[in-house]
């Protein structure tokens, strides 16, 4: 009798191989069926409530008790839908991420740069996109944009409250969902800074609001990677940051490319609003104010 073969990593046909080959007769390889990524998923798919009609996903989340109902489409994206839903605590902002596949944005590969993933076949099956390594990949952003979103919450920042957490085993059940506080009302959401229309006043209130989120992100070690009118909220004279997936940190070799990226795009986003700033002036401005006091942390209950 032949010795056990070792799992082996199958990039070719997306598996890991843990059969135990007890004969010296070839095995025949187990080939799953392809499935169509999953892209933009319609409002009727998502509020539909027969037997075999209502979206997986939808379902995961209402048995898991997130969610009773899913009440309009708000915003489709590069990567991901957002949805007004209805929960146990409250109005809800559902983000359904498309399949990477079905993203007009896939190359993500820079805002990942310096991470370290110790697990030698994971990372070469996300570094080869093979089926598996996308699935891993998908989790990963989900994951991360609620990872974020607790350590931004909890450390006072201007952020949507997290509705699903803290915990990564909690979050990590509705992949590819991610569930937030809805800012506004469902008959009054609040609008993003690129669509507000503000007075000269509220526009340099804004402005300033802005700079310090920027700032206060750099004091934790983060560049938002996509820092602009259009991931920023106005609701009740305040700035609110969204998008926090492509967050990334100083171990990322591209990450003083990416702090001045934002920088950029804050100053050319705000010229609508009539604020003209220097990129360059408003750059060294958030690094001066990251030097300072940071905003009061908020206390998360067990």
């Amino acid at each position: 009798m032949s010795a056990q073969r070792q799992p082996q990593w199958s990039a070719q046909d997306d598996v890991w191989d843990d059969t135990d080959d007890l004969t010296d007769e070839p095995q025949e390889r187990i080939r799953r069926p392809r499935k169509k990524p999953t892209g933009r998923r319609a409002l009727a798919d998502l509020t539909a409530e027969g037997e075999g009609e209502q979206d997986d996903v939808i379902r995961r989340l209402k048995d898991l008790g997130h969610i009773t109902e899913v009440v309009a489409e708000l915003k489709s994206g590069k990567e991901a839908t957002a949805y007004v839903a209805r929960g146990p605590k409250g109005s809800v902002l559902l983000k359904l991420y498309r399949d990477l596949e079905a993203r007009s944005f896939k190359n993500d590969s820079v805002y990942r740069a310096g991470q370290v993933i110790l697990d030698a076949r994971a990372k070469r099956a996300m570094e080869g996109r093979t089926r598996k390594g996308l699935a891993m990949l998908q989790e990963g952003w989900v994951n991360a944009e609620y990872a974020h979103l607790w350590h931004l919450w909890a450390a006072g920042l201007p952020v949507p409250e997290p509705l699903v957490g803290p915990h990564p085993f909690e979050y990590a059940q509705t992949t590819p969902a991610v569930l937030m506080r809805l800012i506004g009302t469902e008959d009054q959401i609040a609008p993003r800074l690129s669509d507000a229309a503000l007075s000269p006043e509220q526009a340099q209130r804004a402005w300033d609001q802005s700079v310090r989120g920027m700032a206060d992100l750099l004091r934790l070690g983060y560049a938002h990677g996509d820092y602009s009118t259009y991931n920023l909220l106005w609701w009740e004279d305040t700035v609110i940051i969204i998008d926090f997936p492509q967050l990334t940190t100083r171990q990322n070799p591209h990450f003083h490319d990416l702090l001045a990226r934002d920088a950029q795009s804050l100053v050319t986003s705000f010229r609508k609003h009539g604020v003209h700033a220097d990129t360059q002036s408003t750059l060294r401005e958030v690094q001066r104010r990251a030097l300072g006091p940071a905003p009061a942390p908020r206390l998360l209950l067990p």
